[in-house]
């Protein structure tokens, strides 16, 4: 990999991100009665889509923001030009990405299906209680504002093709609500808020959550790693791996998913039982076994939709050996416009003989051909038995590249390390089917002990 790549500055970066944190701003005192510096934020907007299909109307909607007079459909121009933005600056550090890692990517995908939406009124709803957000900012938000999301989530939930929307809703005025209210909070979460703000106004427009385009994959699949995230309430895995074709073309770049509902007191360890029932594929990649793949349901950014019905375990598959035999010539699949977002960026690679150092305060690095990369140790999860001192002591890892905080990290996925003289790999996933390892074991009975209690409460509960 040719690390120098990822520390050398991206032409018009900084500018575009100069452009969205001057309307983030905006966004804190809000756009009512928007005094110089917020009516600037969406100006600076506007000039930095000139030129483009967005101009006009961007331009339109900063000039009627300016005057405190922006209704729905210039807000969603302005949240289409800060997606905007933030995708040019995906492109250009998926580019770089790319570049350093020799790494193919695929064509662009077909658009979306357009359905059609069953509940119009219900976009309605929700673009305005968004629309309502920008007026009052972040600064002026109270629980009877926060609240009325309330409503538009509990109809949407019941429609399939609106829960996209309805969870990111529901989620957003949760944040909101615990900062309210908003005038007396001392700091706000400005990019985040104005990224769920942003995505969930385009979400309201028609068409915009259309299914993504679904084909099959018949072939074998060769675990790489799993990424996984734990909040108070729910968990996600993904597995990456490499998917190889029975067509005998080129291999690709593809990932699994599972998301589930937790309670607060499950944690660690505990989360792959509530996951392990959902897809057999993560005890596959636990163990470092391949998965026979027939018909199973792709998408054109190579998304495996997975269902067990269409898998079958395989043979053993080292996945060091697919990181240094397969990984390298695998094509990456195209994003899907809406994701098209600096935070999506996770692109595996497998990197080795570096030096890892550690520095006074902790923070970890990887020096490659003589470029110093930011290890992010704090994505390792305690679900597994990769510790940041294991990746310390490594030689050689399997990884997500990054891009947070202005700069690239590396996520490690496995590493190999020195055990008593002998190289051993390390995997953040390999508790994802079971352990026999002490420490797994221990973790995994502290969980079934939770489990057990908070049944037996629920039981309790529901008997009276």
């Amino acid at each position: 990999m040719r690390a120098g790549l990822l520390t050398e500055p991206v032409d018009g970066l900084d500018e575009a991100l100069d452009a969205v944190d001057a309307f983030d701003r905006a966004l804190v005192a809000g756009l009512l009665r928007p005094q110089h510096v917020e009516a600037g934020g969406a100006t600076v907007l506007a000039e930095a889509v000139a030129g483009t299909p967005l101009a006009a109307r961007v331009a339109e909607a900063a000039e009627k923001a300016a005057a405190g007079a922006a209704g729905e459909e210039h807000f969603v121009a302005l949240a289409g030009a800060r997606t905007a933005l933030l995708g040019s600056v995906h492109d250009a550090l998926l580019t770089r990405v790319d570049e350093a890692a020799d790494r193919l990517r695929g064509a662009e995908a077909a658009p979306p299906a357009r359905e059609q939406q069953p509940a119009a009124n219900l976009l309605t709803a929700a673009r305005a209680w968004l629309s309502d957000l920008a007026r009052c900012g972040w600064q002026g938000i109270d629980h009877e504002v926060v609240s009325g999301a309330a409503e538009v989530v509990s109809a949407m939930l019941p429609e399939p093709s609106l829960r996209r929307l309805a969870t990111l809703l529901d989620g957003f005025a949760a944040e909101l609500a615990a900062s309210c209210p908003g005038v007396s909070a001392e700091r706000f979460p400005v990019r985040r808020w104005g990224d769920l703000w942003s995505r969930g106004m385009l979400l309201t427009v028609p068409g915009a959550a259309g299914t993504p385009a679904v084909g099959t994959a018949d072939g074998r699949l060769l675990p790489l790693g799993i990424d996984v995230q734990e909040h108070a309430t729910a968990a996600q895995a993904q597995v990456h791996a490499v998917f190889e074709p029975a067509d005998g073309s080129g291999a690709r770049l593809v990932r699994a998913s599972v998301s589930v509902p937790k309670p607060d007191t499950v944690v660690g360890a505990g989360v792959w039982q509530l996951m392990r029932p959902h897809m057999s594929l993560l005890a596959a990649a636990g163990e470092g076994r391949s998965m026979d793949l027939t018909g199973m349901p792709v998408t054109a950014e190579g998304d495996l939709l997975w269902s067990d019905e269409h898998a079958r375990p395989g043979e053993p598959a080292d996945a060091f050996a697919t990181a240094r035999v397969a990984l390298p010539t695998a094509t990456a699949q195209v994003t899907a416009p809406l994701d098209r977002h600096p935070a999506h960026i996770a692109v595996p690679v497998f990197i080795e003989g570096y030096t890892a150092r550690t520095d006074e305060e902790g923070r970890l690095t990887f020096t490659v051909s003589g470029t110093e990369l930011a290890v992010d140790t704090d994505r390792v999860p305690a679900a597994g038995p990769l510790t940041p001192e294991a990746v310390a002591g490594s030689g050689a890892c399997i990884a997500l590249i990054r891009w947070d905080a202005g700069t690239f990290r590396v996520q490690p996925l496995a590493v190999e390390t020195t055990v008593r003289k002998k190289v051993t790999p390390v995997h953040a996933g390999a508790w994802a089917g079971g352990t026999t390892d002490k420490a797994g074991a221990r973790a995994e009975k502290a969980a079934t002990d939770a489990a057990k209690v908070l049944s037996e409460r629920a039981g309790r509960l529901l008997r009276k």
